[in-house]
């Protein structure tokens, strides 16, 4: 549980260093910016291959019991979560909703998780991910994030849309070979 805990503080510490525009300005102009750049993906690197093995070594501790229509909300959610994934990087109309789609997504994700297991270890990496996502977008509307202006052609967000579902539909088939545990069994 350890590696976990640590993996997630170090991934989520470094990914809310831009939040905080002073110190990330202090820390680029020490370093230069490709340095920073190197050093921000190498710490966020450690972090997650932290996450990855702390989660896979940790004991099943229960602390709760999910509800029986969880692991169906996690397949109706999920997918939601890989869509919002697709639009944060891909010119859509859901930018002119919401500036934090990505954050959204992982809000999604995190969720859908927590429906549908109730340990330790999840909480930990369900809710953790998910609280950064929501401290992340607070942070970004107090940098002033906006919310886009420009109208997109129909066909970029069917083309999120197709790209966020061929997505989930490869995570949901690989899943059990990643993480050891088939969602649909």
């Amino acid at each position: 549980m350890l590696l976990l805990t640590l993996g997630i503080i170090v991934f989520v510490g470094v990914h809310l260093v831009p939040g905080f525009p002073a110190l990330r300005e202090r820390l680029a102009g020490r370093l230069g910016e490709g340095r920073y750049m190197a050093l921000f993906s190498g710490v966020a690197l450690a972090g997650l291959v932290l996450i990855i093995i702390g989660k896979s070594a940790a004991d099943f501790v229960p602390l709760w019991q999910p509800p029986g229509w969880g692991r169906v909300a996690a397949l109706l959610i999920t997918p939601l979560a890989f869509v919002l994934l697709a639009t944060a990087y891909l010119p859509t109309n859901i930018k002119r909703f919401t500036a934090h789609p990505m954050l959204w997504g992982v809000s999604a994700w995190a969720v859908a998780h927590l429906l549908a297991n109730g340990d330790l270890a999840s909480l930990v990496l369900f809710g953790g991910l998910g609280s950064f996502a929501l401290i992340d977008m607070w942070l970004a509307n107090r940098r002033g994030a906006e919310i886009s202006a420009t109208r997109q052609p129909l066909v970029k967000d069917l083309t999120a849309l197709v790209a966020g579902l061929v997505a989930y539909g490869i995570f949901l088939t690989l899943h059990p070979y990643l993480f050891g545990v088939a969602v649909i069994a």
